[in-house]
């Protein structure tokens, strides 16, 4: 008997005897050893074919593992010493209300480094330098807050009621910066993908 080979990127697949002529364009392969999952691989690899994709290379970069290391280290010492200047200084200017803004940005600096652990996710230097953006962020939220508390304070408000309005009047101005930065992530992420650029994705992810 006449049998058919079908050949894959070289290599037999499978090769059926041929009982009767195909003359409607359609065939069926039968075989007492076909099992429900060889059948499924067997018509995955029909139907999938050769794909022959080409390799295109996009980027190449050679860092020291002592250098990035180096780096990297001297960029957290950067990040933790200008993180406790600016926790200072609110508490120094701010006194009390700036004391409690500093606990809340150590408790979130904690999170999200709690976050990176769990996922877990590599920091490298755009991640370390989108996160300690991503604190001043909130540094500055808390500033506009305590001004506008100020400004309520010396219109002869009370202190509960210079919080609830300063806040919603603060408010917009985050909700806004927060969204414009949102925003400004989103396109840095497509467009470094588009193009690339692992350093900039890796800082709009962060």
């Amino acid at each position: 008997r006449d049998q058919i080979a079908i050949i894959l990127d070289g290599k037999e697949l499978i090769s059926p005897v041929v009982n009767s002529p195909i003359t409607a364009g359609t065939a069926i392969i039968q075989g007492g050893d076909f099992t429900l999952e060889r059948v499924k691989d067997l018509a995955l690899l029909l139907e999938s074919g050769r794909l022959p994709v080409p390799i295109q290379l996009i980027q190449e970069r050679d860092v020291d593992a002592m250098l990035g290391a180096d780096s990297l280290r001297k960029s957290v010492i950067a990040g933790i010493a200008g993180l406790s200047l600016v926790l200072f200084f609110m508490v120094l200017y701010y006194r009390v209300p700036g004391l409690i803004a500093s606990l809340s940005l150590m408790i979130y600096a904690m999170i999200v480094l709690t976050i990176f652990k769990m996922l877990p996710i590599t920091l490298t230097l755009s991640g370390v330098a989108a996160a300690i953006l991503s604190i001043g962020m909130a540094v500055d939220a808390n500033i506009l807050i305590f001004e506008r508390m100020k400004d309520e304070l010396r219109a002869g408000r009370t202190m509960l009621s210079s919080i609830n309005i300063g806040f919603n009047r603060a408010w917009p101005a985050i909700r806004d910066g927060n969204v414009s930065t949102l925003i400004t992530c989103a396109i840095l992420y497509w467009f470094s993908e588009q193009l690339g650029a692992t350093i900039v994705q890796g800082f709009a992810i962060t």
